[in-house]
């Protein structure tokens, strides 16, 4: 049970709340300025009914009349490396905040989480995490007064789509777009390409095309592979978010995805495969690009993105409690 102010009640999230949370989030991005504008088919995409079970795994807090003030949710990975992650989201509409309603919510994700991590992968480590953007100044104490840690910061960049790099040569390598016929290869390379990178966690068939290639805002034609001897090695998977371009008027290619198998670094594939992107946006009528970075990513790929013209937009900073292993007999 949620310790709740007044006549405000918890019940569990569901599937026809997505119209409600997308205006939540409306309402408070121009307070919380996290870059990230999410409509409900966006919602429903990233909820989906068999990756997220919102009934077990979200709460929505609503007012005695059935209006929606704050919602959250546990997002637990499918697939683990050396820790099992769980994403808690969650938010309070910028109106209701001040009232204890965050801090009860986040310590029902805490719980949430630590459930999930019994239930699904308790032979593992698992970590729980909070993602805590520049504007939200609130959060922050409240993650740290519930014993969570800063653990890595993650830079948004961008830059406009004119004096574009030109593509470099790469010998051996050819640029293609992508293809769906390459797509599980695609998958399979990411899985590589990320072995060793920060919470990173296996993609299995059902996750990839959910939160990846599946998705409405997925662009193949604005996407690039790099293929050496006919197989991928590279990618850069690129998206273009409707509720962005309204929200901001501003059309940008999302560099969601970029890889390269650790056997092929340091050849200069990665440098050529974003340039090719970049160009590609920029024929599509993009008039920027933008990516995320892990700012302490092990392939160097801060310095690269900074080189191709990239500039820091915002850094979010992820916040964890790490679990131990559940003892089990």
């Amino acid at each position: 049970m949620l310790d709740l102010p007044g006549d405000l009640a918890a019940r569990p999230l569901a599937p026809a709340d997505v119209e409600a949370v997308a205006a939540l989030l409306a309402d408070a991005e121009p307070v919380d300025d996290t870059g990230e504008n999410l409509d409900a088919a966006d919602l429903t995409e990233w909820w989906a009914d068999d990756l997220v079970d919102l009934a077990a795994d979200g709460r929505a807090v609503c007012t005695a009349e059935g209006a929606l003030v704050a919602w959250a949710v546990a997002v637990g990975s499918r697939g683990v490396r050396d820790a099992y992650r769980v994403g808690l989201e969650g938010r309070v509409h910028p109106a209701w905040r001040g009232r204890g309603i965050g801090r009860e919510l986040l310590a029902w994700l805490l719980e949430r989480g630590g459930e999930q991590h019994r239930q699904v992968h308790p032979e593992v480590p698992a970590r729980l995490v909070v993602g805590v953007h520049p504007g939200m100044p609130g959060l922050e104490p409240l993650v740290r007064r519930a014993g969570l840690a800063p653990e890595r910061w993650y830079s948004d960049m961008a830059r406009p789509l004119t004096d574009l790099p030109p593509v470099p040569p790469v010998p051996g390598i050819e640029l293609v777009p992508y293809a769906a016929d390459r797509d599980d290869e695609v998958r399979r390379v990411h899985n590589q390409a990320f072995t060793d990178h920060h919470g990173s966690s296996e993609r299995d068939e059902a996750t990839w095309r959910a939160w990846f290639t599946g998705q409405r805002a997925f662009r193949p034609d604005l996407s690039v592979l790099t293929l050496a001897d006919g197989a991928v090695v590279g990618y850069v998977l690129a998206y273009v978010f409707e509720a962005d371009t309204r929200a901001t008027g501003v059309q940008q290619t999302h560099f969601g995805q970029i890889g390269v198998l650790r056997s092929a670094r340091g050849r200069g594939i990665a440098s050529a495969a974003v340039s090719a992107a970049l160009h590609a946006g920029a024929a599509a009528g993009c008039a920027t690009a933008g990516l995320q970075v892990d700012t302490e990513n092990p392939t160097g790929a801060l310095g690269l993105y900074r080189r191709l013209g990239f500039t820091p937009v915002r850094t979010r900073t992820d916040w964890a409690r790490v679990l131990p292993p559940v003892a089990t007999s």
